[in-house]
C-alpha cells in the first residue's frame, strides 16, 4: 500500500517546517531565559536568591538576625522555603514566556 507523500494538499511538509521553526524558536527563547535573572525574597525580606531562568541559583544572601546557633533547623525551613518560591517564580517566567512561541496544547510536548 502506498501512502501519499503530501497529507491532505501538501501540509506534511509544511507541518515539519513548522516544527522545526518553533524548535528553533524555543532554542533560541530558552537561551534567552537563561540569561534572565530574577531576584526573589522571603522571610520578610531576610533571604534574598537571585535564581536564571534556568532554575540556576545565582546568589543566595541571608540576614545574620534570623541566624540562631541554637535553632539551625528553622534557618534550614526558611531557605527551602525560599528556594522552592524562587524555583516556582522562575518556572512560571519561563511558562509565560514560552507560551509566546509555543501553540497552545502543545506545551507538554516540548
Amino acid at each position: 500500500m502506498k501512502f501519499p507523500n503530501n497529507m491532505g494538499g501538501g501540509g506534511g511538509g509544511n507541518l515539519i517546517a513548522q516544527a522545526q521553526k518553533m524548535q528553533n524558536e524555543m532554542k533560541a527563547m530558552q537561551e534567552k531565559l537563561s540569561l534572565k535573572e530574577i531576584l526573589c525574597e522571603s522571610a520578610g525580606g531576610r533571604i534574598k536568591i537571585k535564581i536564571n531562568g534556568k532554575q540556576e541559583i545565582l546568589g543566595l544572601e541571608i540576614s545574620k538576625e534570623i541566624v540562631d546557633p541554637e535553632d539551625p533547623s528553622m534557618l534550614s525551613d526558611l531557605i527551602k522555603v525560599a528556594v522552592n518560591d524562587a524555583v516556582a517564580q522562575s518556572q512560571k517566567m519561563v511558562a509565560s514566556e514560552m507560551s509566546k512561541v509555543i501553540p497552545p496544547g502543545l506545551a507538554g510536548l516540548f
